[in-house]
């Protein structure tokens, strides 16, 4: 690897960091859930981006695959707590759920 790009990499990293720093901050004091969910998020994506920087400036590019691993997760723990605050559960049957939300649409188009 050239020095600038070692520099540069450096560079990324310790941006990445600050910008973590400020998801924080934004979790900490976001007004809603869904702004703390956003941030939680956002995180993530930062965690993921900075994983795959670090793996290449300590010269172990096959540890990206750990932070698609974390991606992945993400998404999923995303999907869930979404989930679990939109239906206050997550055992919830959601074939049966849409099939409830057509019946009332029809008796209320009724």
């Amino acid at each position: 690897m050239t020095p600038f790009m070692g520099y540069f990499m450096l560079g990324s990293a310790f941006l990445l960091i600050i910008s973590m720093a400020l998801m924080l901050g934004r979790l900490l004091g976001g007004p809603t859930l869904y702004d703390r969910l956003l941030a939680v998020n956002s995180f993530g994506t930062k965690t993921v981006l900075f994983l795959c920087v670090f793996c290449f400036i300590i010269g172990r590019p096959d540890g990206v695959d750990i932070a698609l691993l974390y991606a992945l997760m993400n998404f999923i723990g995303t999907i869930a707590v979404l989930k679990f605050f939109n239906y206050q559960s997550l055992d919830v049957n959601l074939s049966a759920q849409k099939t409830a939300q057509k019946t009332a649409q029809s008796e209320d188009l009724s």
